[in-house]
């Protein structure tokens, strides 16, 4: 299993929208280092899911769960989308001042890639900020 980050605004498509549909197509990716992370993205991959702009934290957990396929916006052939379904909200959110905090995260592509919509996170990264989601 690999596991990956997932960026979305909150007022455009929130964690909390993916609850209630318990599943979505994620697509409009239009960042080519983004769109090769969907394309390598298999079913079972697990993702945490971070809310962007507003709020600037990890809130969650989904899984794909369709792996890549045209997206449905474009009839370019050049960009992907997977289905992904909710998992579960983490119990505190994980913001990114916390993640810049922690040393063993500081390689992590949320850090050094900011602008990157669709990133791979290492299994101990996800660990880490599963950890880091437990504590108050």
């Amino acid at each position: 299993m690999n596991y990956w980050l997932i960026k979305s605004e909150p007022n455009t498509y929130s964690f909390e929208q993916l609850l209630k549909d318990k599943k979505t197509c994620w697509d409009g990716v239009r960042n080519y280092a983004a769109r090769n992370n969907l394309r390598a993205m298999q079913k079972g991959d697990q993702l945490l899911y971070y809310h962007s702009m507003e709020g600037l934290e990890i809130v969650g957990i989904a899984e794909v769960v369709k792996t890549a396929y045209q997206d449905p916006k474009t009839d370019d052939p050049n960009w992907v989308a997977v289905d992904v379904k909710a998992l579960k909200k983490l119990k505190q959110p994980v913001t990114l001042a916390a993640i810049k905090e922690n040393k063993k995260l500081a390689e992590m592509q949320l850090v050094r890639i900011s602008r990157l919509s669709v990133s791979a996170v290492t299994p101990e990264e996800f660990q880490i900020i599963l950890a880091m989601s437990e504590k108050k």
